[in-house]
């Protein structure tokens, strides 16, 4: 076994245009999701403290961020996120999922995540939601400089 680093973050999968960034019992939910979007998912593995560094890498090599935890959003980790955004000056379009600050039915845990939108298809529709019809998995973040050619 070796120590992992406090507050490092691990990268999963390289994608385009969008990150997930998923924290908890979310991350294994979100692998099968960022596959089918092409985009990049990261394990944030750490609420404090956050990993600064690869929210503003995600931030800026990429068109969109989701956050995604099985928390109330009300104040959860991705609110830490938008913190570490707002700070930093990146006006990357993000949505924040996780639970809403409303009573949550009893169940199983599998109908509990249903019910709240924390399963894969809940999850894909508000990503998809999110994002709008004309979004394109493939098409990358422009930084090109135009010029005589």
């Amino acid at each position: 076994m070796t120590a992992m680093p406090l507050g490092r973050s691990k990268t999963l999968r390289q994608g385009q245009n969008l990150a997930i960034l998923a924290f908890g019992s979310m991350v294994e939910t979100c692998c099968g999701i960022a596959e089918q979007l092409d985009a990049t998912l990261i394990n944030m593995r750490f609420i404090k403290p956050l990993d600064r560094e690869a929210i503003l890498s995600a931030a800026t090599n990429h068109t969109h961020l989701v956050t995604v935890e099985e928390n109330a959003t009300a104040g959860g980790a991705g609110s830490g996120v938008n913190e570490v955004l707002l700070a930093s000056g990146n006006a990357v379009p993000t949505l924040n999922i996780g639970l809403s600050d409303t009573f949550v039915q009893h169940g199983t845990r599998e109908e509990c995540l249903h019910l709240a939108g924390l399963d894969t298809a809940g999850i894909l529709n508000q990503i998809s939601t999110f994002l709008g019809p004309d979004f394109q998995h493939n098409r990358p973040r422009s930084t090109a400089t135009h010029g005589g050619g």
